[in-house]
């Protein structure tokens, strides 16, 4: 299929939305990161107008390519996301907290978030490989290992956020290729009862935000992010401060507001409105995908679709959650609008995928 007919079979909609929230927030860190004296923070606008550029690249380089044939070599890229997972083990930078999560090769990439692109791709070829023997058990095991064999390297940077990310695009995956409700059930529940051990493997920090979220008065200190995130959205009114001038922000009493607590920026500038604007936004971006989903020509696109869409559905979720005080606080990024170069250029990647996907589906459906 030549270049100039996959770029007429666009979705302009996805296309058109990612590029709304990308440019929202690049503006919103802005606001998140002015009069900054710390030189990382100080780069963090332009490292993302350089990342989102490069994103917007790669998401007509990947539409161009045809999904099956990364799909035909998906062992390959199964193995490269392995061995940068072992790299940074071995020769990993270490960043806030201690946890040693990337790898520098003139400018720091995070290996865990290239894996979830990888993941989507080789675990929907594997899927696709077994479709006709999914209601065997077995076949959940397989899956499963699939995943594990990463899900774990991650957990031991430690990134438990990540992890978890993982473990749901799996959820979703399995689900959506039609395994049995039952195998997935015992899954759960065996997943339920090892929570305790689990729990126990945790880095202190992690048990520690747990353990917040479930009794925030145990530490004053450790609840004052979440304590001024509420602030912040409660504050914001329908309408908002304004932009860049609402006083949490300008005041920095709302800390890493660029990349966790983002979206109580965008909440206490933009008010109620603001904040189900960029709900709304992605949104429109999940049924977009899902629509590619529906419509994709074989088992391949539609699962590779419904990988990508659980990774932004989580990871939102989970975002905005934290923000609300809803669910502990992970560090995982708001897709496309938190600050986080390797973050946004392969959540721009999977896009990318999808259009590839929706560029090949079925004809009956153009």
């Amino acid at each position: 299929m030549e270049a100039k007919g996959i770029l007429r079979r666009f979705d302009l909609v996805l296309a058109v939305t990612t590029l709304v929230l990308v440019v929202f927030g690049i503006l919103m860190i802005a606001s998140a990161t002015q009069d900054a004296i710390d030189d990382d923070i100080i780069r963090r606008v332009r490292d993302q107008i350089n990342y989102a550029i490069i994103g917007f690249i790669a998401i007509v380089v990947m539409a161009t390519i045809d999904y099956r044939l990364l799909g035909g070599i998906s062992i390959w890229l199964y193995a490269v996301m392995l061995i940068l997972l072992l790299l940074v083990r071995v020769f990993g930078v270490e960043g806030a907290g201690g946890a040693q999560r990337w790898l520098n090769i003139g400018i720091r990439i995070q290996p865990s978030e290239i894996g979830k692109i990888i993941l989507i791709i080789t675990l929907s070829q594997h899927l696709a490989d077994r479709y006709q023997n999914l209601g065997q058990l077995s076949a959940v095991f397989r899956s499963l290992a699939h995943v594990a064999i990463p899900a774990a390297l991650i957990f031991d940077q430690p990134d438990l956020g990540t992890t978890i990310v993982f473990l749901f695009i799996w959820a979703v995956m399995i689900w959506s290729a039609g395994f049995r409700l039952r195998h997935i059930a015992m899954f759960v529940t065996v997943g339920l009862v090892l929570l305790p051990i689990v729990f126990t493997q945790l880095e202190g920090y992690q048990r520690s935000r747990i353990e917040l979220f479930i009794n925030p008065d145990s530490d004053p200190d450790a609840a004052y992010n979440i304590d001024q995130a509420l602030i912040s959205i409660g504050s914001g009114g329908v309408l908002g401060k304004g932009y860049a001038v609402g006083p949490q922000n300008t005041g920095r009493f709302l800390r890493v507001r660029h990349t966790d607590f983002i979206f109580s920026v965008i909440a206490h500038e933009f008010g109620m409105v603001g904040g189900i604007a960029v709900i709304g936004l992605l949104s429109l971006v999940l049924s977009r995908i899902l629509k590619g989903a529906r419509e994709a020509s074989d088992p391949l696109g539609s699962m590779i679709c419904y990988g990508v869409a659980a990774m932004i559905f989580f990871q939102s979720v989970v975002s905005i959650g934290m923000n609300l005080a809803l669910l502990p606080v992970t560090g995982l990024t708001l897709p496309f609008v938190s600050s986080g170069g390797t973050s946004l250029l392969f959540t721009m990647v999977g896009i990318g995928l999808v259009q590839s996907v929706i560029a090949r589906r079925r004809r009956i459906n153009i």
